[in-house]
């Protein structure tokens, strides 16, 4: 199979991922500020979640312009990924009904953790496939960023049964470490 084929299914299932996110998203009860204010928790919720949908995304693309081949392992650790990806809107509905409490938004946190993981996987998955030589293999070799963020993710997972708020500030430091997708990939893709 080509890569091209698992980019193009990945992008749509990204799109209904957002999509949902978008929909949940509730109007205002009333036509002032004061009602607008009551919301913008959900509503940072999110922003955070649609930059984190998008850094996956971005660097999923990116990783498959420096991939030659794919095969079925490939394929499940993709819908892997996807599946963890696909429970954001979920937990961020919890969130809104339930606010930034410590169950929600611990589970927040197990659900970007488990993408990240998932990501990995994938990630090892197609080097296994392209070789140890392969493109891929040679960009992300050390990824102190994975590795962070992976410590970072169950560090704020248990934080959020001490305090939410310390546990959204490294969902955001997470996702500013990965707002610039990986520059060792975009070099191999500008070749």
């Amino acid at each position: 199979m080509e890569p091209a084929r698992l980019e193009a299914f990945t992008d749509g299932v990204v799109a209904i991922i957002i999509t949902i996110m978008v929909l949940d998203l509730r109007v205002p009860r009333g036509t002032d500020l004061a009602a607008l204010q009551a919301d913008v928790p959900v509503l940072l919720a999110y922003v955070l979640s649609y930059v984190n949908v998008g850094i996956f995304w971005n660097n999923h693309h990116h990783m498959l312009h420096v991939t030659e081949r794919v095969n079925g392992k490939v394929l499940w650790a993709n819908l892997g990924l996807l599946f963890w990806l696909s429970l954001v809107p979920f937990a961020i509905r919890w969130i809104d009904e339930a606010g930034f409490t410590a169950l929600p938004t611990a589970v927040y946190g197990v659900v970007l953790f488990c993408a990240g993981v998932s990501y990995a996987v994938l990630q090892r998955q197609i080097i296994a496939v392209n070789g140890p030589d392969s493109r891929l293999a040679a960009a992300t070799r050390d990824s102190v960023k994975g590795k962070l963020s992976i410590m970072l993710y169950l560090s704020a997972i248990v934080l959020a049964f001490v305090q939410p708020w310390i546990s959204i500030a490294l969902y955001i430091t997470v996702a500013l470490i990965w707002l610039v997708p990986d520059t060792r990939i975009e070099a191999l893709v500008k070749r």
